[in-house]
């Protein structure tokens, strides 16, 4: 009746949007990478990953306290679970990310994540002993398809010209990682949202501190500049904040392989983001990848929704 007791019925139904949370993630992930590759003359990666994770700590740690003192016995009873994927979501990806676009195109980083729902998928039957259904393997099978016209500009011999290098190993290494952390977040506590990105993204600082001081003395610091201050406080309010809680609520939703296949969308939202801010022209093989990559997610998440 009044807006107190609407709120919370409005908001729950938003958070069970597993369309529209889907859709996030992405967006900001290829706005991430494409931030990190602009800006990898100018802020070390560690560096950049460092702060993101500080920056991120702070800014939800107010919203976040109310949830963490109730959670705090789950968390703590759960403490190894919630370890691990501190490390590898937080801790580990990003960094390796942020190393690998220093040396490595974005073309090649779009390519490469490409394959991160199939990861995901041979994860899930190699920890849990996941079973994929048949219209979920179509539907990866059909994303994937148009995540590879995308990233191809419809030419397979882009694909077939494709070489690698240190820095497509770092990507690899990364997209090893963030599978793992998909694959294990059915082993994260009971706990609300902000509680938990609060919780992880404040092991993925400390585990990354010793590092960060490594870099600052023997390569070089992080210079308080203007593209710093705008890349850190970017980095860490929408591809950080945001597209964990978005991305760690569609996994509640519809599982770590139907999720998974939100990463497709990653070179959807990254070709949209070109034509509107780069003046890119659209081409056939847009519309043709975006068509099958919503066809290969309508079909994988079909019997959930």
């Amino acid at each position: 009746m009044t807006p107190d007791r609407a709120s919370p019925s409005a908001a729950r139904r938003l958070t069970d949007q597993a369309w529209l949370l889907m859709m996030l993630p992405p967006l900001f992930w290829a706005s991430n990478a494409v931030m990190g590759r602009a800006v990898a003359g100018a802020v070390p990666p560690i560096g950049l990953a460092f702060w993101r994770w500080v920056l991120g700590t702070l800014i939800v740690l107010p919203f976040a306290w109310k949830h963490l003192r109730r959670d705090l016995p789950a968390l703590r009873a759960s403490w190894k679970p919630v370890l691990l994927l501190g490390t590898l979501g937080i801790g580990m990806f990003n960094t390796f990310q942020y190393i690998a676009l220093n040396s490595t195109t974005a073309l090649n980083a779009v390519m490469l994540q490409s394959s991160m729902p199939v990861m995901i998928v041979l994860m899930s039957f190699l920890l849990f002993g996941d079973r994929v259904r048949p219209l979920q393997g179509a539907g990866i099978v059909v994303s994937l398809a148009g995540a590879l016209t995308l990233v191809s500009h419809g030419d397979p011999a882009v694909l077939l010209g494709l070489r690698l290098n240190a820095g497509d190993l770092w990507m690899l290494t990364a997209i090893a990682v963030y599978a793992a952390y998909t694959t294990l977040l059915r082993r994260k506590p009971a706990a609300h949202g902000l509680s938990f990105i609060l919780v992880t993204f404040a092991i993925g600082a400390v585990e990354l501190l010793p590092f960060y001081l490594w870099e600052t003395v023997t390569q070089r610091p992080v210079e308080a500049t203007a593209t710093t201050f705008l890349a850190v406080g970017y980095v860490a309010l929408f591809p950080s904040i945001v597209a964990y809680l978005c991305f760690n609520r569609v996994v509640e939703l519809v599982g770590a392989n139907s999720a998974g296949l939100a990463i497709h969308l990653v070179p959807v939202f990254g070709s949209l983001l070109a034509v509107a801010f780069l003046g890119e022209q659209p081409h056939l093989y847009h519309g043709v990848g975006i068509a099958l990559i919503a066809a290969g997610i309508a079909l994988a998440t079909r019997r959930r929704a």
